[in-house]
């Protein structure tokens, strides 16, 4: 898929989905988490639709009250902390379009719904941290678990004055619409979780096939 793109100074990116594969590691967490509440989980890839949203909905999705998906949550992180968190993936090119996004001097930010704390440690793991200026996240405690109050927080922390200088990178309608609240604009990547449907649905500004087919988008490049 071919859109037309615009350049930005500020890019912030999602993390699941978007610029790593963390399939394996959420998945293997929720059904964790789940088997202490009793609900046994077969295929793994049933839980996919749970990459992107903040964890409480999605086990409230489970038709747990608001204090059990809490619980719920501190089971995931048991498994997460020590093993789910590094069985996850880099996409390919990602480190070539982050180097090549630093090379044209662009502010290169993390707005991501997965704790902050947790979010620098896969950066580092993977050897990508070096590449961005600022990375925000939830936090711990629940706080600041929607998808708009991350990215504003992340404008704000990354002292951007000029909105419409900023654009946010996602592959699920979660990032699209914290964008639009926040008054910045989009871009969907299909690479990931979401599809062309709901990127669409969810009002895109451009929607690209991989988020790696953006290093050779001049006209996304240019400064």
């Amino acid at each position: 898929m071919e859109e037309e793109l615009m350049s930005y100074d500020y890019i912030l990116f999602d993390l699941d989905g978007t610029l790593t594969d963390p399939k394996l590691g959420i998945t293997k967490s929720i059904a964790y988490s789940l088997k202490f509440f009793d609900i046994e989980i077969e295929n793994l890839d049933s839980l996919c639709k749970y990459i992107g949203p903040p964890l409480v909905d999605s086990f409230m999705d489970f038709g747990f009250s608001k204090e059990k998906a809490l619980e719920a949550v501190d089971k995931y992180r048991e498994y997460f902390k020590d093993y789910g968190i590094y069985e996850n993936e880099v996409y390919e090119g990602v480190a070539q379009l982050l180097s090549k996004l630093k090379e044209r001097k662009k502010k290169i930010m993390l707005a991501t719904s997965k704790p902050e704390v947790f979010a620098k440690q896969i950066l580092e793991h993977f050897g990508l941290l070096q590449y961005f200026d600022f990375v925000g996240g939830s936090e711990l405690n629940g706080d600041r678990a929607e998808k708009s109050e991350v990215i504003q927080y992340v404008l704000k922390e990354g002292k951007v004055t000029d909105r419409t200088k900023a654009v946010m990178i996602g592959d699920r309608k979660y990032d699209i619409l914290g964008a639009k609240e926040v008054g910045i604009d989009s871009i969907g990547v299909l690479n990931g979780y979401g599809n062309q449907e709901e990127l669409i649905a969810a009002g895109a500004d451009a929607i690209v096939s991989s988020v790696c087919d953006l290093v050779n988008r001049e006209e996304f490049l240019d400064n």
